[in-house]
């Protein structure tokens, strides 16, 4: 199996909920569920990949308060080596909705300050040589996005396929943000978007017209996959083909780092050469069963072996 690591945002996540309608000012409002979980998409990646018991490197940051020295612990000898910021630790508060669906209110905490010399102190490229590496949370990491060219200069020298997902943008998808993005995909081989990242970074309505561009935009045998919810996966890969998958119905519980999930099962299969097809089809399972679990489950390393199988 090629090596797989993931770059970004590991933070804390309390979820509450579900709440409906959304509370007037001043009120109190009782729900029926509250978790306190790691949280970020490489913390929900790492998460997901520990539960497919697939081994993975992880670079991240934390806070210099409980809440960094509990996320550290989480990931035992991995967390050991993160960088401490001197900052409190970013906290996501998750309101969940009755359709799956959930609002953020979030700290800005210790991600901004995630650095390249962070990122370069934990993973070690030669190791990483010829696998896959997950740039998650572009828009969350400050300094760590500036330094972006030498962080894919240094996954070029080591020969390690860099797999996007930037995250939703605080400001929106504004000019400038999309042309960033155009310039990161120019250096990726892997895109992993949802639908609307998509369709709004190609300025086409048609998803999978819209995938055809961007992978005009990346270097010679990428892939660029468009996950669609509930209506399952497509991708494009070499050749141009479309490829897709629909996902299992299931009745949602929590959808909260849902893509996360698809996209460590997605690269987890990848990184075992599997068909584009089965590795969409373990993205959109292992998510599924993810979202549709409390407490949430991966399904297990025997699972998911079958799934790729």
């Amino acid at each position: 199996m090629q090596p797989l690591a993931v770059i970004g945002n590991v933070n804390v996540d309390l979820i509450l909920g579900p709440a409906e309608p959304w509370p007037k000012a001043g009120t109190e409002v009782i729900v029926d569920h509250n978790e306190l979980r790691v949280g970020g998409q490489a913390g929900n990646t790492a998460l997901a990949w520990e539960g497919l018991g697939v081994e993975y490197a992880i670079a991240a940051n934390v806070g210099d308060d409980q809440f960094g020295r509990w996320l550290s612990e989480t990931f035992g000898e991995r967390g050991r080596r993160w960088p401490v910021t001197p900052v409190g630790t970013t906290l996501s508060v998750g309101i969940t909705h009755p359709d799956g669906e959930r609002t953020f209110f979030t700290t800005r905490g210790h991600l901004p300050r995630l650095n390249l010399s962070d990122v370069l102190a934990v993973l070690d490229g030669e190791a990483l040589s010829g696998g896959y590496a997950l740039l998650t949370a572009a828009f969350l990491t400050d300094d760590l996005t500036k330094d972006y060219p030498a962080l894919f200069d240094w996954a070029d020298r080591h020969g390690i396929a860099v797999a996007l997902d930037t995250g939703w943008p605080l400001d929106g998808w504004t000019a400038r943000n999309c042309d960033a993005v155009r310039q990161w995909l120019s250096r990726s081989r892997i895109a992993l978007l949802n639908e609307i990242e998509t369709t709004t970074l190609a300025g086409l309505g048609d998803p999978a017209d819209a995938a055809r561009n961007l992978l005009s935009q990346m270097p010679d045998g990428s892939i660029v996959v468009v996950k669609r919810g509930p209506e399952g996966a497509i991708a494009i890969g070499t050749g141009g083909d479309l490829v897709s998958v629909a996902a299992p119905s299931v009745t949602v519980v929590d959808t909260i780092g849902a893509g996360d999930v698809f996209n460590a099962a997605f690269l987890a299969s990848l990184a075992r050469q599997e068909p584009l097809e089965a590795c969409l089809a373990a993205g959109t399972t292992v998510a599924s069963r993810a979202i549709s679990t409390l407490p949430r489950s991966y399904g297990g390393p025997e699972p998911f072996r079958e799934i790729v199988r």
